[in-house]
C-alpha cells in the first residue's frame, strides 16, 4: 500500500490555525465536515488514520478521545504511553512506515493529517504528500499557532466530496479549498 497523505485544516485570514491550544473559532458546519472527511470510508471494514502531533493530541477535550471510528496517531520524541488510544510514533516517515506494514495497511483506507503546523509542514515535504484540505475561514482571528506556507507549486482542484463556494456559519464566512502538488509537464 503505497501511503497517501491528506492534510486536512482550517485557517483563518492571517493563516492561525490555533491559540493557547484551541481553536481560535467555533464553526458546527466546519467541525461536522472535519469529521465527515476523517471518519468516512468505502470499505466498512476499514478505518482512516487521524495522524497528529503530541499537542494536537493534548488540545483534543478528554471526552472526544480517542477521536471516535478513526485509528488515532501520535508523532512525539517524548516517552508517551497512551495505551490503547493512539499508536505512539517518533516521526513522520516512522508513521508511514507502521501504516504500510501489517496489521495496520489491510485495516487502513485513508490517511489524514490534522495538525499541528510542525507536522503539517513535515507532510507537505513528504513524498507521501498526495491533497491539502484547507478550510478558508475569511476572518482575521489573534493565533500563536500557524499552517505553514503553501508551495507555488500547488495547485487548487475539484474534490466531489467537498462542498463549493461560500458557506456561512454564525458571522463568519469560510470556503473550502482542495490543493494538490502540480504534475510535472
Amino acid at each position: 500500500m503505497q501511503v497517501k497523505l491528506k492534510l486536512i485544516a482550517a485557517a483563518s485570514e492571517n493563516m492561525g490555525i490555533g491559540i493557547n491550544g484551541d481553536l481560535p473559532w467555533r464553526l458546527r458546519k466546519e467541525m461536522d465536515f472535519f469529521t465527515k472527511m476523517t471518519s468516512t470510508t468505502n470499505d466498512t471494514d476499514k478505518k482512516n488514520v487521524v495522524l497528529m502531533g503530541r499537542r494536537t493530541w493534548e488540545s483534543i477535550p478528554k471526552k472526544f478521545k480517542p477521536l471516535a471510528n478513526r485509528i488515532n496517531m501520535v508523532l512525539t520524541s517524548q516517552p508517551l504511553d497512551l495505551g490503547d488510544d493512539a499508536i505512539v510514533c517518533k516521526n513522520l516517515p516512522e508513521a508511514v512506515e507502521k501504516i504500510s506494514q501489517s496489521p495496520l495497511k489491510d485495516n487502513v483506507e485513508q490517511v489524514w493529517v490534522i495538525g499541528g503546523s510542525s507536522v503539517y509542514k513535515a507532510s507537505m515535504e513528504s513524498p507521501n504528500f498526495y491533497r491539502l484540505y484547507l478550510t478558508r475561514i475569511k476572518k482575521h482571528f489573534d493565533c500563536d499557532t500557524f499552517f505553514p506556507q503553501i508551495p507555488e507549486n500547488y495547485v487548487l482542484v475539484k474534490d466531489p466530496e467537498v462542498p463549493q463556494g461560500m458557506q456561512q456559519e454564525k458571522d463568519i464566512t469560510f470556503e473550502y479549498e482542495v490543493y494538490e502538488k502540480k504534475r510535472n509537464q
